[in-house]
């Protein structure tokens, strides 16, 4: 049976890679980020308050085609990122720190509601929570210029959206996963662990959640921190 599957998350939490390694696990089709300059972006960056409603309107058309798109793919497919995010999490980030004024804002979002309302759900939202600590660690680490400057305030504002938001999500089942803790990349048995969640959700479990024990499994130590003995 086809699944639909969004990962969400903070910037540097690591969703493209998420999505590169289940898509290959499970043989399913990534869909990541819509390609294509933002037009507005350069007058965005010089003129917050002025272009941010332009900026966000564009990023919100080309999220609602991706997710058109995704739907109706024949296959299973897993997402970079999902339109609700653009609209719950970056674009309040700028209306309430001023960059969006009230009436510009209430078009948006009333302009979101109506669009997301004819669009199909996800099976299932897979959340990676990080600290701001891991966020700007990985951010460090893949080294793209344009985000080096991200201030750890910033980082920590849209981590607080971001927990608001899938709080009161419930057009989907959510799996929360604890970025800090797994490292996917590094060891297989962390995305194996991942894989066996998600299928516990999308078969309809209520409950799933990862316990300390099998975190600590995974990464090679005990539930005190130490390593294992070989």
């Amino acid at each position: 049976m086809k699944k639909f599957v969004a990962v969400a998350g903070n910037i540097g939490v690591g969703k493209s890679t998420l999505v590169e390694l289940l898509a290959r696990r499970l043989g399913w089709q990534p869909f990541f980020e819509p390609v294509g300059e933002n037009p507005y972006l350069a007058d965005f960056y010089r003129d917050m308050r002025s272009w941010s409603f332009h900026s966000q309107i564009f990023f919100l058309t080309r999220r609602l085609r991706a997710h058109r798109q995704l739907c109706d793919h024949p296959a299973s497919a897993i997402q970079d990122r999902s339109v609700y995010e653009d609209a719950e999490v970056f674009a309040h980030n700028l209306y309430l720190q001023g960059h969006i004024s009230e009436r510009d804002y209430g078009t948006y979002r009333e302009l979101y509601q109506v669009l997301t309302e004819f669009l199909p759900a996800p099976d299932l939202v897979v959340y990676l929570h990080a600290s701001t600590v891991t966020l700007r660690r990985r951010i460090a680490l893949r080294g793209r210029d344009y985000e080096q400057q991200i201030h750890p305030d910033y980082l920590a504002r849209l981590n607080d959206l971001y927990e608001q938001w899938i709080r009161g999500f419930t057009l989907c089942p959510v799996l929360t996963v604890p970025a800090d803790d797994l490292d996917y990349v590094a060891h297989d048995s962390a995305l194996e662990l991942i894989v066996s969640k998600i299928h516990e959700k999308l078969s309809g479990k209520e409950e799933v959640v990862f316990d300390e024990e099998e975190v600590a499994q995974v990464n090679g130590r005990s539930v005190g921190g130490e390593k294992k003995a070989k």
